[in-house]
């Protein structure tokens, strides 16, 4: 091993032992009952200190992992390196090459694994699509994502989907938390960290009102900027009004705004005639899983110059004005900064391990469809949560029992 190799392990241990003192409820389920003995689970999940001691935490359970990353850019090549002391193997590393990154989802493949924990369904996608051979002895998928969500029911409702998929995504300790306060602290973090720029008095516009948005939104509001919305879903327009922000159409927002935040899950939220009409100086940045929402190949084509003016930050000038891209365009939290807070992951992958576990036990009574998450394990993580809190909660009576049950 090389002085550059010894010194890439070592900030990856350092990163993995600080996560490791705050994620505490994987080190709860660490020490409980469970089992994943005799199992291969394949990872593709954003490869950074959190999702490395999620990995350690189920070779803990008994599980033999194989991990990769499920985006690009989002790799941290220390904490790739370091992982492998675990006993995991790792084929990942932070890359801008889409064919490299695709190798290694089929080099996880050629393991043949058991799970597969996925972050975007690409790695799941690909079981299903060209690498068939590997559904014999797959039994089951754990999918974080809204995206990865939506690509599963897709592949369910044309009748190729071959095994069960719990939605992690669609736990209520996920949804609530991770979309909303993770992604709402972790995008401006990484925002302001590659700008250094004030965000408050500025005009923010966040395209797209779910709950990554609406994080978004009121972590933009609570620094002061003046924010906008964009959806098209009526109801969570009206929810983004009431809220306190303004509303309107995306073609009409976009040139007044400062700074533009994706988070929609579709492709190209901007025309090519908005983009001509956007501020000089204006920031764009991605939150949503797929670098498809801002229409890089357009601003590539209208852009005259381009050019990195700041680590992480390109310009490209359009019309004479300079418009800047965080990131090239992917998830910002993650190709440009650190990804959720360390508490917030904790929360997440407590319910990532609990689903594996439970496709474990149960996958030969589950049909091939995607599942809602189970309630009962949302809860246990709940309490999970709030005892590693030190906080106790009420218990309904009898007598209360009895009078919500009573017609």
């Amino acid at each position: 091993m090389d002085i550059q190799e010894k010194n890439l392990e070592s900030s990856g241990h350092q990163k993995i032992n600080w996560v490791s003192k705050h994620m505490k409820l994987l080190n709860s389920i660490q020490t409980m009952s469970y089992s994943l003995n005799g199992l291969k689970i394949g990872m593709s999940i954003h490869l950074e200190a959190k999702t490395a001691y999620l990995a350690i935490t189920l070779k803990k359970l008994g599980a033999d992992v194989f991990v990769t990353g499920c985006n690009p850019l989002s790799t941290q090549d220390d904490v790739a390196e370091a992982l492998k002391d675990y006993g995991i193997i790792v084929h990942a590393k932070r890359t801008e090459d889409e064919r490299e990154y695709f190798s290694f989802l089929h080099k996880i493949l050629d393991y043949k694994p058991d799970l597969i924990l996925d972050d975007g369904a690409d790695l799941t996608v690909l079981a299903h699509t060209e690498r068939k051979e590997v559904l014999d002895n797959l039994k089951g998928v754990s999918e974080e994502t809204t995206t990865g969500v939506r690509r599963l029911k897709n592949l369910q409702a044309q009748g190729i989907l071959k095994v069960p998929v719990i939605a992690v995504n669609n736990a209520k300790m996920k949804f609530m938390f991770d979309n909303r306060y993770g992604t709402g602290q972790s995008t401006w973090d990484s925002i302001m960290r590659n700008t250094n720029l004030l965000v408050a008095g500025k005009k923010v516009l966040v395209a797209g009102y779910g709950w990554c948005g609406r994080g978004i939104a009121l972590r933009a509001h609570g620094l002061g900027a003046r924010v906008m919305v964009s959806e098209v879903d009526p109801i969570k327009a009206v929810e983004a009004l009431m809220d306190g922000f303004d509303v309107g159409k995306i073609d009409e927002l976009a040139p007044q705004a400062d700074i533009i935040i994706t988070a929609t899950g579709v492709c190209d939220v901007l025309s090519e005639e908005t983009i001509r009409k956007l501020k000089n100086g204006v920031i764009l940045a991605n939150a949503g899983h797929f670098n498809v929402e801002i229409p890089m190949e357009k601003l590539e084509k209208l852009a005259t110059r381009k050019y990195e003016i700041r680590k992480n930050v390109t310009c490209y000038e359009v019309n004479g004005k300079d418009i800047f891209v965080i990131g090239q365009g992917r998830l910002v939290n993650l190709a440009a900064a650190d990804g959720h807070p360390v508490e917030i992951m904790d929360i997440s992958f407590a319910l990532q391990a609990l689903s594996l576990l439970y496709l474990s036990q149960h996958y030969k009574d589950l049909k091939n469809i995607v599942y809602d998450y189970p309630e009962e394990l949302d809860r246990q993580v709940a309490m999970l949560k709030l005892r590693s809190l030190g906080i106790e909660i009420d218990n309904l009576t009898n007598e209360q029992r009895k009078y919500l049950e009573s017609f």
